[in-house]
């Protein structure tokens, strides 16, 4: 495109060829409503995980001036091609989208040359290819009829990929659906002046596909000044009129075209954001040299990170680069490189909401050894009071594995009942959906505890072959400044009377999961067998949130995991078995020196016991 005028668009005579490009697949147009091309399934032989909650969309801007009559250069471009083919099990990369003006003057010759360039990528690294204003005749639309263009980039070039979903029947528009973050996602390539026909083909695209987010690639959609503040063109106008502000699963729309490159932030029918983004380097060094984005998705961080580089001057000796190789390697300004946060699970409910994950029975999570398990539920008490109302001091609250293990409720240091209340709060994969809210504290030390009873054969296991202690936490927002250390669970009596002499302190108890002031979580344990006290340290605890904690000891070593994570500061010494003394086990605090100080502070779910080792996948947040 012309950077002059930026919106305004200035008609230039192209060169119009009519030759055939060879084209890998073949397909049948179809009538109707249908997509024009039918999707061929073929496995992609390079690496990629389309489970991750982590992975990549490419874009490649235009590419113009590197197939430019007789100065093209496609160079830059196949180094582009090996770096994604090469980086694509690092990178995790599900799809490169190429956003229009592949050459400067659409002849024969300059798509030829393209259009095998881009035939690196086959097999490889799926992608699509739009036209741009140099590519076909630029006045008109997409019912332009046949082109060079459509020879060579049409659908059945794209037919046998594995992502390819159709195309409308005039071949300009195509589809593709991504497996990508354990879902799908629909990619939308649109002409670049796209006709009635044309939106109606795209909205129905949608319509067959109504639960996947959509991010929509077009070569004119919007223009920046150069503080890179973009708005809409007069095409980008007619795409979000026509099709993008009505439909919410279009959450991020993409186009070229103009220079300097930008971004906005729309809000469309629905009251959501949709990202509009300008990407195009053709006036930098090089015709931009073949420079790309990333935009990397990680969906447990709610965010996508965008960089912007040319893989070609990275290959390069950087002692031999020149000064403008040097300066167009990275793109590290606010409209090249910068993070964006979006809550997927918010933003997509409208169209895709997450089914929350349904109760699970006892007996679907009670293992083979399972020693103890508690839930909060109406299943797992004897006398429950209303919802969010206090626990009594007489309610049992029953071990369901049926060892008889059941706890029963002791308020601390005079308090009131309100210190203990239940709770429909719960972990996402917790199988009971309820908990107990602990409000304990210091100045003044409150709270209220569970114990079993004094002849509870949990008191006395001594878990030499091993065993699983696993529980679901949520520490209040805001976590207030009114905490000591405070005991998750834990085995009354003091490791001194097991006849343990190298701990911090002989009035500890031999057992305890506690969390800090600093919200770090703390396991120690005393062994059975050996005289010491191994402590595992996390990192600080999220607030606000639910965790799921697992202590895992194999008889040998104790690991603890956080949501499923082992974390960084587990103990190397050995450690077998767990030193009880035939007293109560605990939930909601820790004894020092046989005193309970401060209550735990939060919510406590679902709590299980297990006499051997669980892996990881067969924690209770494990699908069933």
């Amino acid at each position: 495109m012309d950077a002059a005028g930026r919106n305004q668009l200035g008609r230039r005579t192209l060169l119009r060829a009519t030759a055939v490009i060879p084209a890998a697949g073949t397909a049948a147009i179809a009538s109707g409503t249908t997509p024009g091309y039918a999707a061929t399934a073929k496995a992609d032989g390079h690496r990629y995980d389309s489970e991750s909650p982590r992975f990549s969309l490419a874009v490649l801007p235009d590419t113009q001036y590197l197939f430019d009559a007789d100065s093209s250069d496609p160079e830059p471009l196949r180094a582009t091609f090996r770096y994604l083919v090469s980086q694509r099990e690092d990178a995790n990369i599900a799809f490169m989208a190429h956003l229009g003006d592949v050459t400067e003057h659409g002849s024969r010759e300059e798509i030829t040359l393209a259009a095998t360039v881009f035939g690196t990528l086959h097999g490889k690294v799926p992608y699509s290819v739009l036209a741009g204003n140099h590519d076909i005749d630029s006045s008109t639309d997409d019912q332009r009829g046949d082109s060079a263009y459509l020879d060579a980039f049409g659908p059945r070039r794209f037919s046998a990929m594995p992502t390819f979903g159709g195309a409308s029947p005039d071949g300009y528009n195509s589809y593709h659906v991504l497996p990508a973050g354990g879902r799908e996602w629909l990619v939308l390539a649109l002409d670049w002046r796209i006709s009635d026909s044309g939106l109606r083909w795209a909205q129905k695209v949608l319509d067959a596909h109504p639960t996947l987010p959509a991010v929509l690639t077009t070569h004119d959609l919007a223009w920046a000044d150069d503080g890179g503040s973009a708005q809409l063109s007069d095409n980008g106008r007619r795409l979000w009129d026509g099709l993008v502000r009505g439909n919410d699963q279009i959450f991020l729309a993409l186009g070229g075209h103009y220079w300097p490159p930008g971004r906005t932030v729309l809000t469309n029918d629905a009251g959501h954001d949709v990202h509009i983004h300008i990407t195009n380097y053709q006036d930098r060094y090089y015709g931009g040299a073949g420079m790309i984005r990333l935009y990397a998705f990680d969906l447990a961080r709610d965010v996508i990170d965008v960089e912007t580089f040319s893989p070609w001057f990275l290959s390069r000796d950087p002692e031999k680069r020149t000064p403008l190789e040097a300066e167009t390697i990275e793109l590290t300004g606010p409209v090249d490189r910068f993070s964006l946060s979006i809550d997927f699970e918010r933003r997509f409910s409208s169209f895709a909401p997450v089914v929350p994950r349904k109760p699970r029975p006892a007996s679907a999570v009670m293992p083979r050894g399972t020693l103890a398990y508690w839930r909060f539920d109406a299943s797992g008490t004897a006398a429950r009071a209303g919802a969010d109302g206090p626990v009594g001091t007489d309610t049992v609250l029953r071990d369901l594995s049926g060892h008889g293990n059941d706890l029963r409720v002791t308020r601390l240091h005079e308090s009131e009942p309100e210190i203990l209340t239940w709770s429909g709060e719960h972990h996402g994969d917790q199988p009971a959906h309820a908990s107990l809210r602990f409000d304990g504290g210091k100045a003044p030390d409150r709270g209220a505890v569970l114990t079993t009873s004094a002849t509870a054969p949990l008191n006395s296991e001594k878990f030499t072959a091993g065993y699983t202690i696993e529980t679901f936490i949520k520490l209040p927002d805001p976590f207030e400044d009114d905490h000591a250390w405070m005991g998750i669970l834990s085995w009354e009596g003091r490791n001194g009377d097991a006849g343990k002499t190298t701990g911090w302190s002989p009035d500890e108890p031999t057992c305890s999961l506690n969390v800090t002031p600093e919200r770090f979580l703390q396991f120690v344990v005393y062994p059975q067998v050996q005289d010491a006290d191994p402590t595992s340290w996390s990192h600080a605890l999220p607030v606000g949130r639910w965790t799921h904690v697992a202590v895992v000891n194999d008889g040998h070593h104790t690991v603890v995991y956080v949501d499923g994570s082992k974390i960084a500061r587990n103990p190397g010494q050995p450690s077998t078995g767990i030193a009880t003394l035939g007293k109560p086990f605990v939930i909601g605090g820790t004894q020092f020196e046989e005193k309970f100080g401060q209550g735990f502070y939060g919510w406590i779910g679902d709590t299980r016991i297990v006499k051997r080792a669980l892996r990881p996948q067969d924690f209770m947040t494990a699908p069933a």
